[in-house]
């Protein structure tokens, strides 16, 4: 049974920086496409990047360019949302998911979801 765990949220100050860590266990991590996702209270859940299996290929929204990036290390088994410049409205719980299929979007369906991790940005 394929397993997600996020960890790395917190509470951080505005225009300061957190790395969210997903490790997936159950499964061959190489063969998925892994992505990241965010629901803030009240809101519909929202598409934040995709990478690949590879790691050469990604995606990210709007509002995650040039302040967020995502990577992987197929060796440990994680993928990496490294958020930096954050801001109050990215205030949510992030989700990992991983899927065998690439795919970049929030109507996107992914396999497997991870629980989710709480990132709350003061002003």
């Amino acid at each position: 049974q394929v397993q997600l765990v996020e960890s790395g949220g917190g509470l951080v100050q505005a225009g300061g920086s957190l790395r969210l860590s997903c490790t997936v266990s159950g499964g061959t991590f190489s063969m998925y496409s892994m992505a990241w996702f965010r629901r803030a209270l009240g809101k519909n859940r929202e598409f934040v990047a995709a990478i690949n299996r590879s790691g050469e290929n990604t995606s990210k929204s709007d509002s995650a360019k040039g302040r967020f990036i995502i990577s992987r290390d197929n060796a440990k088994n994680t993928v990496y949302l490294q958020m930096n410049n954050l801001k109050p409205e990215d205030t949510a719980d992030y989700y990992c998911a991983a899927g065998l299929r690439y795919c970049s979007g929030s109507r996107c369906q992914y396999d497997y979801w991870g629980q989710g991790t709480q990132v709350t940005v003061s002003s």
